[in-house]
Order: structure tokens, then C-alpha cells, then sequence
């Protein structure tokens, strides 16, 4: 193998990566922006004012210039399981493809019959009628995230499969488990919530941005302090999911929430690391270099978090990697090394197994399938052969998770501030809350495109938690390919992502009576 092939994990992880942080740029947004002119059109059909139907009809081409461009990338993201990817494809596709197929049929559908009634309905229907299309339009969207995070989720929490040893294939066998798992649910609400945040910050920004220039002042107040509301709402709604998610993580991806806190050595009563700076000298969980410069924490606070139990035991990377410690139900843990031999089993036994089958040996088959049963929840470590590469990258996860959260707190204060200004009608006077409003916009961005940091990384090196990793998931093409597309794909998102931010400046520029 040469050099460039050996690269091909690595520029197919870099393509797949790139190109969902593009299309994260604008689903969010979408979604918040989505739920915002849904309010607002429901005061206007309420209250018969103008001023609402002239706002809802400004965020609305907004949305609708970000719901555009949010549907091609995400298109392209979706061939990629594919084309990079066909291994994983295979292994889990009659799953993971389940939820996907819904979304395309359930979701897509339902956008595109309400979306033009919504765009162009507006003289055409009644004013219910077009708030009942703009709603389901905006369901549609969230409706359609929630078949990808259904399927996100069970990447990181698989159930309700079977492994069929004949076709080598993991098949669903309870549809529920999967749509119902407490991973999903939290994941799509922390998700979606978290997205109002950003259409929330988006909205007091931009009219924060009129309010500065003086002009279109009463829509921008308006739009200010809708925005302000869900925001503040929406932030609390995420830190709460948010402590869902991190106790989901805690339960089943020990490792990631390890890397999350830098943490190498458990113990009970665990503290809650507020800030910390890592240190670069530690090397290995092996060594005895203290893995922090500095830090800030909380005693006990990540036992209780964690486990719902202040003196609870919390693991670090070295006690995942050398088990030995016992769950919440009492069940000892395996070390990595035991789970590798399990795993080699596992895959041995799958190839004595199609060997019997091949030869008609009836009773070999049986016992090979007994074997691979047994081992098959390790199945995934037969393909990982050192204990180094179950950790992630530490520092991307420590300073992603970390930053996310500070951030989470900032907005809180931001949107608070923000709603007493405009309530007590001091926000025109309060120039430095409208610069800060301004120039929060792009917080908004970094904090989400962090979230999913923290969940995609933390969990390497598996594509399928316990079950997959990477090296196994990979398509046996050429790198090239690869870089080639690599790069396309690079183009023409940058292209598209210029193209919005022009469309979206110019439409702002013109303001809502021109729009």
C-alpha cells in the first residue's frame, strides 16, 4: 500500500466532516428561523396587524434563501454513506437506511406540498389556512431532522438489531427501540432546541443591526424581543436537554464523556471540571504527568451529573482501557484487551461459520454461529489492535465541550438582557447590547458546530459504537477520488455559502417595506 493509499481513512473522514459542518450551517438556522415566523405570523393573524405580516414575510425570505441551500448540501452529504463508505453501508443499511427512506418520503413530501402555499399564498389562501401551511412547513423541516438524528442516534446507541451471519448484515428487528431509545429522543429535542437558540441570536442580531442604523425601528423592535423570548426560552430547554445528553453519554459512551472532562483516572465523588487548560506532556494514559495545568471544578458535581449519585464512581480513560470496575447494575467491566480477543473471536467465528455453510456442515455451522453470538457485542474490537486508538483526540473534545457550554451560559445572560432592555423600551439608547447583539451572530454558529464536535469525535474510532469502527467502514476505492472530490465539494459549498451570505446581505439591506 502506498503512501496516498494509506491516507484514504483519513481524506474520507476529512470529506464527510467537511461537508456536514457545511450543511450545519444552515439547517439550524432554518429551524429557528422557521419557528419565529411561525409566531410571528400567528400574532398577525391574531391581532390583524400589518406590522407581523410584514415582519413574518422578512424572516421568511430569509428561510427560504437557507432552506434552499440546506437541502443541496444536504443531498450530497447523504451519498457519501455510499460512495466513501459502502462497507458501512452494507453492514447496517438495511437500518440505518430505514429512517433516512422516512425522511425523504414523510418529510420531504410535506415540505414541498406546504412550502409554496407558504411562499406564494399569501393572496391566494385564506389567513388561516396560510398559517396552517407555513406551520407544517416549518414541521416538515423538523420532522426531517428527526429521521437523521434518529439515525445518528443509533450510531452511538445501536438497538434493535440482529446480526444475520449469512448475508453479514446487522437486520432490524424492533423499529420502536430504535425511533423510541432514549438517545434519540434526547438528541433530536437538544438538537432542535439548541437550533432555535441560533435563529433566535440570528434575529436580535440583524435587528439589533436596524436599530443602529435607525431604521425600520419599530419591526426591529418587534423582532428584538420575539427573538429574545424564544432565545432565552430555548437556551434554558438546551441546558436541560443538554444534561440528558450528558448523562446518555455517561451510561453508554463512557470514553467520550472521559474526553469530555480530560479525565484519565476515575474515582468517586468526581468533580466537575468549570475551566481547565490540559497539558500538552501527557502522552499516554499510561504515565503519571499530571494531564492538567490548571483547572477549576466543582467537587462531586460529575458523579452527580453523571450517574444521579453525588459518590457515585465516574471512570477515566484508564479504567475503560484496563476494566475492572463495576456499572451502576453491578456488572464488571472488560478491558480493552479482553475485548479485543472477544472481537477476533467473533470475526473468526463468522468465517468458520460461511466455511460450514459452504461445506453443508450442519453441526459446525451451529456451533460457529453460537460462538459468533456470544462474542458479537465485542465485534467491533477485533478490528482495533491497540488500547491508544480507543481514545479520541482529547483536546478537540476538552475545548469543544467546554467552549459550547460557556457559550450556552453567555447567551443565557445575552437574551436576558436583551428582553428587560427591550421590555423597559431602553434598547435604542443601549448601543453597546446592539453592538454585542450584532456581533454574537457567529457565537451562535461556533457553538453549534462545536456540539457536534463533541459527538462525532468523542466517539471515535467507531462508526457504530462498539459494533463498527472506521477502518472497517471504509470503501475500497482510491484516494484520489477521494481528494479529488475532496476538494469539489470544498468549491462548491464555499460558492454556495458566498452565494447566501450575498442574497442574505442584499435582502437585509433592502429592508422588510422592500423586501
Amino acid at each position: 500500500m502506498n503512501l496516498l493509499d494509506a491516507s484514504l481513512l483519513a481524506w474520507s473522514r476529512a470529506q464527510f466532516a467537511m461537508t456536514a459542518m457545511y450543511h450545519w450551517l444552515f439547517v439550524p438556522l432554518t429551524l429557528g428561523l422557521g419557528l419565529i415566523m411561525c409566531i410571528m405570523e400567528s400574532l398577525y393573524v391574531k391581532t390583524g396587524n400589518e406590522a407581523w405580516k410584514k415582519a413574518t414575510q422578512f424572516w421568511m425570505t430569509l428561510f427560504g434563501v437557507n432552506f434552499a441551500i440546506g437541502v443541496a448540501t444536504g443531498i450530497i452529504l447523504e451519498f457519501e454513506f455510499g460512495t466513501n463508505w459502502s462497507n458501512y453501508s452494507w453492514f447496517v443499511g438495511d437500518i440505518f437506511g430505514a429512517p433516512l427512506a422516512i425522511e425523504a418520503i414523510l418529510a420531504f413530501f410535506m415540505e414541498a406540498t406546504f412550502i409554496s402555499v407558504m411562499f406564494f399564498g399569501w393572496k391566494k389562501v385564506s389567513k388561516g389556512f396560510h398559517l396552517t401551511s407555513t406551520w407544517l412547513t416549518v414541521l416538515g423541516a423538523t420532522i426531517s431532522a428527526l429521521w437523521i438524528l434518529v439515525a445518528n442516534a443509533w450510531m452511538q446507541f445501536p438497538v434493535g438489531m440482529d446480526f444475520n451471519p449469512d448475508t453479514v448484515r446487522n437486520e432490524m428487528i424492533d423499529f420502536w427501540s430504535i425511533l423510541l431509545s432514549p438517545v434519540a429522543i434526547n438528541k433530536f429535542f437538544h438538537t432542535v432546541i439548541s437550533s432555535w437558540v441560533l435563529g433566535s441570536l440570528f434575529v436580535i442580531g440583524v435587528s439589533a443591526w436596524y436599530i443602529l442604523k435607525k431604521r425600520e425601528v419599530d419591526f426591529a423592535l418587534k423582532s428584538m424581543k420575539v427573538g429574545a423570548i424564544v432565545g432565552l426560552v430555548a437556551t434554558l430547554l438546551t441546558a436541560y436537554t443538554g444534561d440528558g445528553s450528558a448523562y446518555n453519554v455517561s451510561q453508554r459512551q463512557p470514553m467520550k464523556l472521559a474526553a469530555m472532562e480530560g479525565l484519565y483516572n476515575g474515582k468517586t465523588n468526581m468533580g466537575l471540571v468549570v475551566f481547565g487548560i490540559l497539558n500538552s506532556e501527557k502522552k499516554s494514559y499510561k504515565d503519571s504527568i499530571n494531564p492538567y495545568i490548571f483547572k477549576i471544578e466543582i467537587p462531586s458535581m460529575l458523579s452527580l451529573l453523571a450517574n444521579r449519585d453525588i459518590n457515585s464512581f465516574v471512570p477515566g480513560i484508564k479504567d475503560i482501557l484496563n476494566g475492572g470496575y463495576k456499572t451502576l447494575d453491578g456488572t464488571v467491566t472488560m478491558s480493552f484487551d479482553e475485548k479485543h480477543t472477544r472481537g477476533k473471536a467473533a470475526i473468526q467465528s463468522l468465517a468458520d461459520y460461511q466455511k460450514a455453510v459452504a461445506a453443508k456442515d450442519t453441526t459446525a455451522a451451529k456451533n460457529q454461529k453460537a460462538s459468533l453470538k456470544q462474542n458479537y457485542a465485542q465485534f467491533g474490537y477485533g478490528y482495533i489492535d491497540k488500547a491508544e486508538k480507543m481514545i479520541p483526540n482529547l483536546p478537540t473534545v476538552f475545548y469543544s465541550f467546554h467552549i459550547m457550554v460557556m457559550l450556552g451560559f453567555y447567551f443565557i445572560l445575552l437574551f436576558g438582557l436583551v428582553l428587560y432592555f427591550s421590555s423597559k423600551k431602553l434598547i435604542e439608547k443601549a448601543n453597546w447590547l446592539l453592538w454585542i447583539s450584532l456581533l454574537s451572530i457567529p457565537l451562535g454558529y461556533v457553538a453549534s458546530q462545536l456540539g457536534w464536535v463533541v459527538a462525532e469525535v468523542g466517539r471515535q474510532p467507531w462508526a457504530i459504537q462498539d459494533v463498527l469502527p472506521l477502518n472497517a467502514a471504509i470503501s475500497n476505492i482510491s484516494s484520489y477520488s477521494v481528494i479529488i472530490t475532496f476538494f469539489l465539494f470544498l468549491t462548491l459549498f464555499s460558492a454556495l455559502l458566498i452565494a447566501e451570505i450575498r442574497i442574505m446581505l442584499k435582502q437585509i439591506k433592502k429592508g422588510p417595506s422592500e423586501s
